[in-house]
């Protein structure tokens, strides 16, 4: 085995790890309750941070009321995507004072935030009348978009390519174990032909 091999591997480890850091400003002890438990009353003005999808935003005259679909939060504090092993855990509401641009902050980024929960208000989801759990939000957080990378059919060493290979950097996943994978895709890149020599 190479002598680097170890030392890349390290490396690999460490910015593993340093991706999963919850974010500073979402740092912080925080009651364990859903929207859905908070819902049936009883919780009381407790910490917490809550995620999910945006369903929409409200800007008023003194703040913004952020609509939200909460979902499990992951080691980095971030909405889990939705899949079918990870259900919603109902609605809540975020406001916060000012103003946040309905046009920045859109129906299904990811949001988390931060804040106080002060008992439910009532809004219209169709016909029901649906008791939303509201935070006052001290921190509102709007995850980037997530990036979705396709690499081509083969068995990839996990070091391979300029980037150390599909698994390097923040979006880590798949594969055998985390490491390398088979991809049922492919793009080959060649070399322009050679032009002939010219005649003497």
């Amino acid at each position: 085995m190479s002598m680097y091999k170890p030392l890349i591997l390290a490396t690999a480890i460490t910015t593993l790890a340093a991706c999963a850091t919850v974010p500073q400003p979402l740092q912080g002890t925080f009651t364990d309750i859903t929207s859905v438990a908070a819902q049936q009353g009883g919780t009381g003005e407790v910490q917490v941070r809550w995620g999910g999808q945006i369903i929409k935003t409200e800007p008023g005259p003194q703040e913004t009321c952020f609509y939200i679909l909460q979902r499990p939060l992951d080691d980095q504090a971030r909405p889990k995507a939705s899949t079918s092993n990870n259900g919603t855990q109902g609605r809540f509401v975020a406001c916060r004072a000012g103003f946040y641009d309905p046009e920045v902050f859109t129906r299904d980024k990811d949001i988390t935030v931060t804040g106080v929960l002060r008992g439910t208000v009532s809004e219209k989801v169709g016909e029901y009348n649906y008791a939303y759990p509201r935070v006052e939000a001290s921190v509102v957080y709007l995850w980037p978009e997530r990036v979705i990378m396709n690499y081509g059919p083969g068995w990839y060493d996990p070091f391979w390519g300029p980037y150390w290979g599909p698994y390097w950097g923040p979006y880590w996943g798949g594969g055998w174990g985390g490491w390398g994978g088979y991809y049922s895709t492919r793009v080959i890149v060649r070399p322009p032909p050679r032009p002939a020599p010219h005649p003497r």
